[in-house]
């Protein structure tokens, strides 16, 4: 039994998440954590909201309700929506979490005993009009190297580049949208990346599972050179500065920038994991502790990537303490919405919460997994939408179970018939599932997710050309034995479809094998033995219970409101 680690990109608390947010990282994390469940693994997946910077502050300004008070609120609207895609998270904390403080505040003391933090004046943008410093996000203008107009002051999301507020042309205020700018002189710690360079890069190099996109993202922000970076900022809710264990003089009215905290956070919801359940959190993260044992693997979209790569790796190899480091970190390119991009800020595209009015949790997985944004950027459209879930879930998954199950009840007394012995179309399935089972599972261990699904999906459809091939209900009027086998291959088929569905589908897939009565220890992908073994492994006599219609189809007239409600082609 392996020990695996799971950590997805913490989703921001100010507001529910689009899907975009959740196909990039929560989404294929959980697919993978269930993965390798069902094969048996000790599976630890963790998750968190990243609660503090100043959106947060903004955001709670805006509801009329103090940090703690909306973080508190937030945190239990995202647990319910993520509750709602069956996000099957061992913890989901909260970097706001005593916890995360506590861990923050040491890495801290610990890098500056290293020498690798050191206080520096540096010139800060202050808006007048605002009466406060702009943390980078904050501060919008031209970008300097290719002339984008809405380049943030940390990063210009059209050509990359990593900027510093002071690096923009005409910059304005993203809160007020005034102008009236100056650069003051503040304080602030510095965490000396530049010392840690060749460490990372060297880091970056041995990390042999890493996808390709991950490791361009690296390498672009290493090539460019990386910069020293301020890790702290003038905001009132945050991680508290400290020394030795007290406030740091002269930092009373700073916190630590929330880009040092969060990712400190997927420690720090594991001490909460630990807290809650009595668990070990140490034997997950520091290899004196048994971690050296973990694979640890890390979901995020393209735009974390830097972070995950560069400065997180900072703080924890900067430590100097044997604390776990990723092994394989799976990156994922946008899911777009009508030629843009989902936007949490523009409301732009449908949202988690939105999308559980529309249709159960299940049918937006599948979509997701199987539309997968991993070689390259995938599209939203309502009628690929329509299109994917009518073919792939309506009529290839929900109608076999229903049709071969109902048939059961009606003709074999609801009962897995024992009579007639397998032949050329069983024999063909087979064959089929000698084939494609071990690419599924090749495809998940690879992360391949877009291509697992599409063989899990070929499996279902191989299902339905085996009925077709089989004719149980042709067969029964003259030979009840030859319809047996084709009755009982295709219940057997139903369990393996259940089975198999797990990761993506769970509350389907958990349907399909109450239906057929596979018991929850039974539920486990073991597909070592022949193929042929899977297509006899319900007792004969076993009883089957249809299951409620699966998945209802979606209409042209639900498209049309849907395309109404939220925009679409014509926006």
């Amino acid at each position: 039994m392996a020990r695996i680690l799971i950590t997805s990109a913490l989703p921001y608390i100010n507001g529910v998440k689009h899907l975009g947010n959740l196909a990039g990282s929560m989404l294929p994390a959980d697919v993978y954590a269930r993965f390798q469940r069902v094969m048996g693994h000790d599976v630890l997946y963790v998750c968190a909201t990243d609660e503090h910077g100043t959106p947060a502050e903004l955001a709670a300004a805006t509801a009329g309700q103090s940090v703690r008070e909306y973080c508190d609120e937030q945190h239990e609207i995202q647990k319910r929506a993520g509750d709602g895609f069956s996000l099957s998270y061992d913890v989901f904390g909260r970097t706001s979490s005593q916890p995360n403080i506590t861990l923050t505040q040491h890495f801290a003391e610990v890098l500056e005993a290293r020498g690798l933090i050191e206080e520096r004046i540096e010139h800060q943008v202050f808006s007048i009009d605002d009466d406060r410093f702009l943390p980078d996000r904050y501060v919008e203008g031209t970008c300097p190297r290719c002339g984008f107009e809405r380049a943030r002051g940390d990063q210009c999301d059209n050509c990359g580049r990593l900027l510093e507020p002071t690096d923009l042309k005409e910059p304005y205020s993203k809160i007020s949208g005034s102008k009236n700018l100056e650069v003051r002189e503040t304080k602030h710690l510095h965490l000396l990346q530049t010392k840690m360079e060749t460490r990372i890069r060297d880091w970056v190099d041995a990390s042999t599972e890493w996808p390709s996109l991950a490791k361009s993202i690296a390498y672009k922000w290493l090539d460019e050179g990386l910069r020293d970076r301020s890790i702290t900022r003038d905001l009132k809710w945050g991680v508290p500065v400290t020394k030795n264990g007290v406030p740091r003089e002269g930092f009373e009215n700073k916190v630590f920038y929330v880009w040092f905290d969060a990712p400190i956070g997927y420690i720090g919801a594991t001490v909460e994991w630990a807290d809650a359940t009595g668990g070990d959190w140490e034997s997950w993260w520091r290899t004196d502790k048994g971690a050296d044992d973990v694979t640890y693997v890390q979901f995020m979209g393209k735009d974390n990537v830097a972070f995950h790569t560069v400065s997180f790796p900072a703080t924890i190899l900067g430590s100097e303490e044997p604390w776990k480091t990723v092994d394989k970190l799976k990156a994922f390119n946008w899911l777009t919405w009508y030629g843009g991009k989902f936007s949490t800020s523009e409301k732009r595209g449908v949202f988690m919460d939105q999308a559980l009015d529309l249709l159960p949790g299940d049918y937006w997985r599948w979509y997701l997994t199987a539309n997968a944004p991993e070689g390259s950027d995938s599209a939203f459209t309502w009628e690929h939408f329509q299109s994917l879930i009518n073919s792939d879930l309506a009529n290839v998954l929900g109608n076999f179970v229903n049709r071969i199950t109902k048939y059961t009840a009606s003709k074999f007394d609801g009962q897995v018939p024992s009579a007639g012995e397998p032949g050329e179309a069983e024999a063909w399935m087979a064959a089929e599932l000698e084939t494609r089972l071990p690419a599924v599972v090749a495809n998940m261990e690879a992360m391949e997710f877009r291509k697992a699904a599409s063989e899990v999906r070929a499996i279902w459809a191989a299902g339905n050309e085996y009925l077709t091939r089989a004719e149980p209900w042709v067969k029964y009027k003259t030979d009840v034995d030859a319809a047996a086998v084709g009755v009982r291959t295709g219940l057997n088929l139903v369990a393996l479809f259940g089975i198999l569905a797990q990761p993506f589908i769970p509350q389907a897939a958990a349907k399909i094998l109450d239906a057929v009565g596979v018991p929850a220890d039974k539920r486990y992908w073991s597909f070592d033995g022949p193929a042929a073994d899977l297509l006899d492994a319900l007792p004969h006599g076993h009883a089957v219970t249809p299951p409620d219609v699966l998945f209802a189809k979606i209409e042209d007239a639900q498209v049309a409101e849907w395309t109404e409600r939220f925009g679409g082609s014509d926006d």
